[in-house]
């Protein structure tokens, strides 16, 4: 029973891959519709960020420019909400919500919110094991094809690679919480801070809920691929056992 359940979940991988894009392109198409739409109050995004950060007394937070599009994020290495060239100088509904969600994030840290205080402190982990997981899978292959009889030693390769997507699984599931708070946070700030009224929050959000889907879908795929590894770590214990 336990090993149907895995199976299930191990090749759930594939329509999961397949909505990723589908959202993946979503966020896009949402995020270029709305950004031809302007807000009333003719700030651009990085006003409307800046103002948010002042009205929450963050200073010290600094406002900065990356390349790309939709690459906006907040850096807490050294306090910087960072807005896409897309994103900093648009006056638009989806550029405006973007920017206030990353100011979000700014004010979870100042505010010292647990979920992102753990993300944070799991970034340098995944940072390595991420690095780790294909060399440890072909190590396990390898030992496989050239194990002698009752060598069990590729089962611990593959046991260390479950180890690190665990961990990764563990990662986004926290992102969660981190994101739709910031989210929420956004939309609640643009209200109050007076830069966009509620029925432009409303829309605004299309934007935002967008992007939350592809972390819930990243959590999805993080859990269906611990299931495909277990599948593996199971069949290369099953064959040692029969050695």
């Amino acid at each position: 029973m336990f090993e149907t359940i895995v199976l299930i979940i191990a090749y759930s991988s594939i329509p999961l891959f397949l909505w990723m894009i589908f959202a993946s392109i979503s966020v896009r198409t949402t995020y270029s519709k709305y950004n031809l739409i302007p807000a009333s109050c003719a700030m651009s995004a990085g006003q409307a960020a800046r103002k948010i950060l002042d009205i929450n007394g963050l200073f010290d937070v600094n406002i900065g420019k990356c390349a790309g599009m939709l690459t906006d994020h907040f850096d807490p290495r050294n306090n910087t909400v960072y807005l896409s060239q897309a994103t900093i100088n648009s006056s638009s509904l989806a550029a405006i919500a973007v920017a206030a969600h990353e100011v979000g994030h700014a004010i979870q840290h100042a505010e010292g919110y647990a979920p992102i205080k753990l993300r944070g402190a799991l970034v340098p982990v995944v940072n390595v094991v991420s690095r780790m997981i294909t060399p440890l899978l072909l190590i396990g292959i390898i030992f496989e094809f050239i194990a002698v009889a009752g060598t069990r030693i590729s089962v611990y390769f593959y046991f260390g690679a479950l180890i690190c997507y665990v961990l990764y699984a563990l990662f986004t599931f926290i992102t969660l919480p981190c994101e739709y708070n910031a989210s929420s946070r956004a939309k609640k700030q643009l209200v109050e801070c007076g830069i966009l009224t509620q029925d432009e929050v409303k829309t605004s959000a299309k934007v935002l809920s967008c992007a939350a889907r592809t972390y819930l879908i990243s959590f999805f795929m993080s859990l269906a691929q611990v299931a495909r590894i277990l599948l593996i770590l199971l069949s290369a214990r099953n064959r040692n056992n029969r050695r």
